[in-house]
């Protein structure tokens, strides 16, 4: 696993190239991200933004989501995958908004995730994106690069999660989940990464890294 100092250098490499990192999915309150955020399981953001920009010119409050009804919904998000379940999801959370937080998105992890269609990912991104919380959500991307570059290693999602919070120095904590989505994104892929432009290759621990791109025992 990397040293402190190797992970201080990690971050500030990421922080370096890109000093403000933000999500690629569109919103304009917090309620927007969670319901992007929401749609997004098992779907790329550019799908999500196709449908949310077009939705929220009609519907982006609880209300507006509850009045438009299922389907009414569904042809906006119909092009995202399980369209259906999270359509469900959508107006049951919403309607709890209405009838629990007024209509606003909590700030409370258990309220949260008290949502139909909302776990700890998703409550993990609310709070770090929409309110400013130094928690990190787990998903394939962090989960890879934590893995593979020896950051936090762990066999499931929670136990890399709670890595992560130990071992991401303080100050590059807030930021930590868009840098690691971002570099699994677009660097450290799944199959192809691109270790020739990595700029934290150097501090990398994976054995199976190449200069060109190939591994071997791809996660």
């Amino acid at each position: 696993m990397m040293n402190r100092t190797q992970r201080e250098a990690f971050f500030q490499q990421l922080k370096n190239n890109n000093p403000h990192p933000e999500t690629e999915l569109e919103y304009s309150s917090p309620f927007e991200l969670l319901v992007a955020v929401m749609l997004s399981a098992q779907a790329t953001d550019i799908s999500v933004n196709k449908g949310t920009r077009q939705l929220f010119k009609v519907a982006n409050t609880p209300q507006a989501i509850v009045a438009l009804g299922e389907a009414g919904v569904q042809p906006y998000i119909q092009h995202i995958g399980l369209f259906r379940t999270k359509g469900k999801h959508l107006q049951a959370t919403c309607q709890l908004l209405l009838d629990r937080h007024t209509g606003e998105v909590p700030r409370i992890r258990a309220d949260l995730e008290a949502l139909p269609g909302v776990g700890r990912k998703t409550a993990n991104v609310i709070l770090n994106t929409a309110f400013g919380e130094p928690t990190i959500a787990v998903d394939t991307h962090i989960f890879r690069v934590s893995n593979r570059t020896g950051l936090a290693p762990g066999k499931d999602v929670q136990t890399v999660e709670q890595q992560l919070l130990k071992r991401v120095p303080q100050e590059f904590l807030l930021d930590a989940h868009h840098w690691l989505i971002l570099h699994g994104r677009y660097i450290c892929k799944a199959r192809n990464p691109d270790c020739a432009h990595c700029l934290v290759e150097p501090l990398c621990q994976f054995p199976g890294k190449t200069s060109q791109g190939k591994i071997r025992g791809a996660l």
